[in-house]
This record gives C-alpha cells, sequence and structure tokens, in this order.
C-alpha cells in the first residue's frame, strides 16, 4: 500500500528534467515558425515576448511556467 506513493513520488521526480530538455526545442520551434511566419508587427512582437519570457522563465529554473509560454507562442502561430 505504501508502495504506491513511493512509486509516484519516484515517477515525478524522474520525469521533472524532462521538461529542462522540452523548453529549448519548443523555442527553436517558435524560431522556426517566426522565420516564415506572415504575421502584423504586433502579432510578431507579442509572439516575440512570449518567446521571450518562454527563455527567462527556462533560465530562471520554472520549466513547466516556460512549457506553458512556449506553447502559448506556437498556438498564436497557428503550430
Amino acid at each position: 500500500m505504501l508502495m504506491r506513493p513511493i512509486l509516484a513520488a519516484t515517477i515525478l521526480v524522474l520525469a521533472t528534467p524532462a521538461f529542462a530538455f522540452e523548453c529549448p526545442s519548443l523555442m527553436a520551434e517558435v524560431d522556426s515558425a517566426l522565420a516564415e511566419a506572415s504575421l502584423t508587427d504586433a502579432q510578431r512582437a507579442e509572439i516575440e515576448a512570449l518567446r521571450a519570457e518562454g527563455e527567462e522563465l527556462h533560465a530562471a529554473g520554472d520549466h513547466d511556467a516556460s512549457v506553458a509560454k512556449l506553447n502559448e507562442a506556437k498556438a498564436a502561430l497557428g503550430i
């Protein structure tokens, strides 16, 4: 019975570093899409701000928030 909480905690601890490696690939996806996208200046500025915020969050170690911001940028790009 005690095994389930221990197993769940172990999985969470092991999965956390995976988010750190997801951020750079998401940033690359946003950068690539930005280079090819036909956007207004306002749209481009908004997406660049989301991407920059995602990078800052990644650098600060808040990978969950970074992934959320970068996914928000991807959604704004339609990818």
